[in-house]
């Protein structure tokens, strides 16, 4: 008995623990959801204020808005290009090893520029925004060149799948229609009529002339005494020898 209640007391532990361990990483999930979708929106009213400050602010201060907005924007669509590609190429880990320490330095220049937007000495600003325009120029030809070619990478690696698939569907193609590939069977020639010799063909006799033969007994003169009786003529009378 004693073995039984044992049992099911370590059958309840276990299924507490199962359950505080299912609301730790639920409630972990949670609250990492959350932060993402802080830091988005954080991210997203950071970027509209800079382009408001860099279209509303004329002169350095504008003009360090707009180097904040060029570096974040470009970082922020290599990385992602970078994340999203290195999970289905794994050779992009080197590219993703270099822009993490790319990102470095691209925090750092972020750092300063949102740091000299508070400098009230314009001039000295003004002096050293050649130098910051610079830095930040490297910064994202750096990182575009990285994205750019993890993109390049990725459209090659579809070339070349697509072509050969294309190849694989005109195989098919071919095998489905193997009738058409074969030759077809060539029809006999026609047999030529045998020739008819000149002296066997028979030949029909023309049929004999009636008017010729009549025209050449018929006399060309009525002889006299003679004239010709028509049937509207009444026959003569024998006269009587009384």
């Amino acid at each position: 008995m004693e073995a039984v209640v044992a049992v099911f007391a370590l059958l309840f532990l276990l299924f507490l623990a199962l359950g505080a361990y299912a609301t730790v990483k639920v409630i972990g999930a949670a609250k990492r959801s959350v932060d993402r979708t802080v830091t988005q929106a954080r991210r997203t009213v950071e970027d509209h204020t800079l382009r408001a400050k860099s279209f509303a602010q004329p002169g350095p201060v504008g003009e360090l808005a707009q180097l904040r907005l060029t570096l974040r924007t470009s970082m922020r669509a290599t990385q992602d290009a970078l994340h999203a590609g290195v999970a289905e190429d794994e050779s992009l880990k080197e590219s993703v090893a270099l822009f993490e320490r790319l990102s470095v330095h691209g925090h750092e220049l972020d750092a300063e520029l949102k740091r000299l937007e508070s400098e009230p000495d314009r001039a000295t600003l003004a002096e050293r925004l050649p130098a910051l325009r610079a830095r930040t120029r490297r910064i994202t030809q750096s990182a575009d060149s990285l994205r750019w070619a993890a993109r390049d990478r990725a459209r090659r690696f579809a070339d070349d799948d697509l072509d050969a698939l294309s190849t694989q569907i005109d195989v098919e193609a071919g095998a489905l229609r193997h009738w058409t590939k074969a030759d077809p069977t060539p029809a006999p020639p026609p047999w030529p009529d045998p020739p008819v010799a000149e002296a066997s063909r028979p030949t029909w006799p023309e049929p004999p002339r009636s008017s010729d033969a009549q025209e050449s007994t018929r006399p060309a003169i009525t002889p006299p005494g003679r004239r010709p009786a028509y049937p509207w003529q009444k026959k003569t009378r024998p006269e009587s020898t009384t």
